[in-house]
């Protein structure tokens, strides 16, 4: 269960497919809860055998789906999540630690600076950009901290299994 932009600006339509088959199931315009609801009115009765629904991080999605399909499992998926992180963990991060360099003008622009190479897929760095984040959590221990969680954040959606991914959040969780 998606959202995606129609053409430029804020419109918006949902897509919905069956995860295994990858089959497109329904297409609506609008992302909103009375938007999405004709498709969980269609669905009927047979939301209560899904087992699992991926979707992005929208709140009318996670509504609508915990009220017509109560034994679902919600399914973040990576992209969301790590934006999330990098939004709300990272990010903050950051902003405290410019906030603690006000007595050294130099430092605090370089960190206040790094916001978009510590966002940005460390794959999609160009040379001097990764030359510049590895020197950033070189300097601020708290900075290398946050940027690790977030790296390992990512692997729990490559496990193989279920048990995998538990034992790899535990040890995640236990570090945080």
């Amino acid at each position: 269960m998606d959202e995606f932009a129609i053409f430029k600006g804020h419109r918006y339509a949902t897509v919905i497919a069956d995860a295994k088959t990858h089959q497109v199931i329904w297409i609506g315009l609008g992302r909103s809860r009375k938007d999405i609801r004709p498709f969980f009115e269609r669905l009927g009765e047979h939301g209560r055998n899904i087992e699992a629904v991926a979707m992005d991080m929208n709140t009318a999605f996670d509504l609508e789906v915990q009220e017509h399909c109560p034994n679902a499992r919600i399914v973040y998926d990576l992209f969301h999540v790590v934006a999330k992180f990098g939004r709300e963990v990272i990010d903050r991060v950051r902003v405290d630690q410019a906030n603690k360099l006000k007595h050294d003008k130099k430092a605090r622009q370089w960190v206040k600076r790094s916001r978009w190479v510590l966002l940005k897929n460390r794959d999609n760095l160009n040379t001097q950009q990764e030359s510049y984040l590895a020197e950033i959590l070189k300097i601020n221990q708290n900075l290398m901290t946050t940027y690790v969680l977030g790296a390992q954040l990512k692997e729990l959606w490559r496990c193989e299994s279920e048990l995998q991914a538990k034992n790899l959040w535990k040890v995640w969780w236990e570090q945080v």
